[in-house]
């Protein structure tokens, strides 16, 4: 048994490359060495910005023989008599094996000529030196690149390889490079050491590495970080904030790190928080220091509350230049909150009326119009929402004042630099410029959920305006033709939708969002008269749209697929769906609680043998009651009287509008299952498609309204089992 070592060294990678191309390179590796019978122990990846590595241990020194039992021509044509004819010696010498060594074996087709053939396993190094191109190439990531006049691509230029098998190199050639590179034992250590690393053998490669400065190993690096910054913040009485994104950013960025803990000149803390967060955080890769006792207020126009005036960083660099880099970064730091200070000011001096002229000048999108444009559709969307939602007064002034100026400070100097606080600025300008709290509340929150994960708007205000912005993005680009296609979603028309359905069902809201869609349309026509679809039609899409916005919510929160397809599955179920998103969670969670507690399979059972037999009669589907479709006059058996009962019994309860009627009719269905099985296996049973056609449509009728009062629970025979 040996250890393996590859490293691919590079320039300076993407942090998000590193991250992902390591559980990339592992599965490469481990998947071509199965393939190759070789067998190995632990596959381990390392990762730096300079390299990516991957050692295995305990790898077997060559592959495993490969034995094959080849079929040859039947027997009858492979033999005459004990003599081999022309066609088995042609398959004996294809195989390399001697004639008489061919064996005749019983097939389901009748006797025919195998050979079993067997293939010598190769050294490991010669299957491991044509292997290396392969993973290197079948690595995956954005933006990759070639260099010099070659035309191998990656991430970033490689620049050396590493290929060892214990104390012996892999001699590996590299094509398309430029210059050619082969493969040896030298690394290199950290970027500020020239001095190159030889690696003794595979299984010293972290080692050695660390005597150069570098910690490959990426959890070892992590950890530290974790373990440091935690230790930091605590010294200084205060909360890191330190989203997943930017530690694992952090974790990529150094091959060394460093803990430096700076300072923010104190006139800064007048800036919002989310202003000085920003910076820090997404455009220098600092941690922000939170004051511990501070709690969060979004519509805060300072920090001093809420923030200490202290940063930490990672540093990549020697331990004797800390201070130099701390002064550094601080410099940097305050010239980018200098230019924020600017920018504020800029934007406070300019009444919010202006920027909302401004608007005008802004293209929103090709046949759209501008900014202002859509504004304008924003806030008549916002007017239409109100009209079917029963919200009081106040709720509906603050949503419509929000509306009419959510989208100033798009055209504001500090969103034009920090993109990423939009909403945030706008909220703090209206707040700043005499707006209630709950308008700047509602500004703030109409972009809320920004994404899967995300906290939805907490005010209703805010939820109206927000439903109202993705409404108006969901009219306009399905309006001009265009559509979400595989990955490519430019105006992230899916997370649009998405974010509708879960403010939907967060809030409870009975809103009838199929007369919306159509009312809404027919406006959009009126606006915007160029569009190339029918109002109709682009109704009807989009009702079938956020129908499935809905079955993808409830499938990602761990309904059983089919319970979910039982509910909303159906196209022709997209109107009463919208019409009450909260209902149909409900009725998924009722299927899902009956399942659990085993009585979903009986009823289940019932309802699908009748509906499948009802779709051969002419009932049509929205006939709840029995009452004028079913003549008793032509029964024949006790089966159809008690059936009728339980139909009886139900239709109330299907008709009805009451909270709990969904519960009741499950209920109610259980009960009655004893009499509707009868009918189809007691001793009373009736056959269904009898011959006399007033006896069958009858039956067939019993079954069409057992079927549609099933149906205002759930289309039963999309259950599976």
């Amino acid at each position: 048994m040996a250890t393996f070592l590859l490293e691919i060294g590079t320039e300076e990678l993407p942090a998000e490359f590193v991250r992902l191309a390591l559980p990339q390179l592992e599965k490469a590796v481990r998947g071509s060495l199965s393939a190759q019978r070789l067998h190995h122990g632990q596959v381990h990846g390392f990762g730096t910005p300079r390299r990516l590595a991957v050692t295995v241990e305990a790898l077997a020194q060559r592959q495993d023989d490969l034995q094959e039992d080849r079929k040859g021509p039947p027997a009858g044509q492979a033999f005459a008599g004990d003599t081999p004819t022309p066609s088995a010696l042609g398959f004996a010498r294809r195989c390399g094996v001697e004639a008489s060594a061919l064996e005749i074996r019983q097939t389901a087709k009748g006797p025919f000529v195998f050979a079993r053939t067997r293939q010598a396993g190769l050294p490991t190094a010669a299957v491991l030196a044509a292997e290396i191109p392969g993973w290197l190439n079948a690595l995956q990531g954005r933006r990759f690149m070639r260099w010099g006049e070659g035309e191998q691509r990656f991430s970033r230029p490689v620049r050396w390889l590493v290929a060892l098998l214990d104390d012996r190199v892999i001699p590996v050639e590299l094509p398309g490079c430029d210059p050619p590179l082969r493969s040896g034992r030298l690394s290199r250590g950290h970027r500020l050491d020239t001095t190159a690393v030889s690696i003794r053998t595979a299984a010293a490669y972290a080692e050695s590495l660390k005597g150069a400065g570098v910690w490959a190993e990426r959890q070892e690096r992590a950890g530290w970080i974790r373990e440091q910054v935690e230790r930091a913040a605590t010294a200084a009485g205060a909360r890191p904030e330190l989203p997943a994104e930017l530690f694992e950013e952090l974790v990529d960025l150094v091959e060394a790190p460093s803990l430096i803990q700076g300072r923010v000149e104190e006139r800064f803390l007048a800036l919002p928080p989310e202003v000085l967060s920003t910076v820090m955080r997404t455009h220098q890769r600092y941690v922000p220091l939170l004051r511990a006792e501070a709690t969060a207020d979004p519509l805060a126009l300072g920090a001093a509350t809420t923030m200490l005036p202290l940063f930490l960083c990672i540093g990549n660099g020697r331990p004797e230049a800390i201070d130099t880099v701390r002064r550094g970064n601080e410099r940097v730091l305050r010239a980018r909150l200098a230019d924020a200070e600017f920018f504020l000011a800029a934007d406070r001096a300019t009444p919010s009326q202006q920027r909302r002229r401004q608007l005008g000048s802004v293209t929103f999108a090709e046949g759209l119009g501008s900014l202002r444009d859509r504004t304008d559709r924003l806030e008549w969307l916002t007017g239409l929402l109100l009209s079917h939602l029963p919200l009081p007064a106040t709720t509906a002034t603050a949503a419509l004042r929000a509306a009419h100026l959510c989208k100033n400070d798009l055209v504001s100097q500090m969103v034009g630099e920090f993109p990423e606080l939009q909403g945030v600025m706008g909220a703090k300008y209206a707040l700043a410029e005499g707006e209630g709290r709950p308008v700047a509340l509602a500004v703030l929150e109409h972009y809320l959920p920004r994404g899967a994960g995300d906290a939805l708007p907490s005010s209703e205000a805010g939820a109206v305006v927000a439903l109202a912005e993705r409404l108006e993005l969901l009219l306009s680009i399905y309006g001009k033709g265009e559509r979400p296609s595989g990955s490519s979603d430019p105006y992230a028309l899916r997370r649009a939708g998405n974010g509708l359905v879960q403010i939907l069902l967060e809030r409870g809201w009975s809103l009838k969002l199929t007369t919306v869609l159509e009312q809404a349309a027919d406006h959009w026509e009126q606006q915007l008269p160029n569009l190339p679809i029918e109002p109709r039609a682009l109704a009807t899409e989009l009702t079938d749209v956020l129908r499935l916005r809905l079955v993808s919510l409830l499938e990602e929160q761990g309904f059983d697929t089919d319970l979910v397809q039982a509910v909303a599955g159906s196209t022709m179920a997209a109107q009463r769906l919208l019409a009450d998103l909260a209902d149909a969670r409900s009725r998924v969670e009722l299927l899902a609680d009956l399942r659990t507690r085993g009585a979903l399979a009986p009823l289940q059972a019932v309802v699908q043998r009748a509906a499948r037999l009802a779709e051969k009669g002419s009932l049509a589907r929205t006939v709840l009651g029995p009452m004028g479709v079913v003549e008793p006059a032509l029964f024949s058996s006790s089966s159809e009287h008690g059936m009728l009962a339980v139909l009886a019994a139900l239709e109330p309860i299907a008709a009805s509008s009451e909270p709990g009627r969904y519960r009741d009719l499950a209920a109610s269905l259980a009960g009655g299952a004893a009499a509707l099985a009868a009918f189809f296996d007691g001793a009373s049973s009736v056959l269904v498609m009898a011959e006399d056609p007033a006896i069958r449509t009858n039956r067939l009728n019993l079954l069409g309204v057992l079927r549609n009062q099933s149906l205002v629970l759930a289309d039963f025979s999309r259950l599976e089992g």
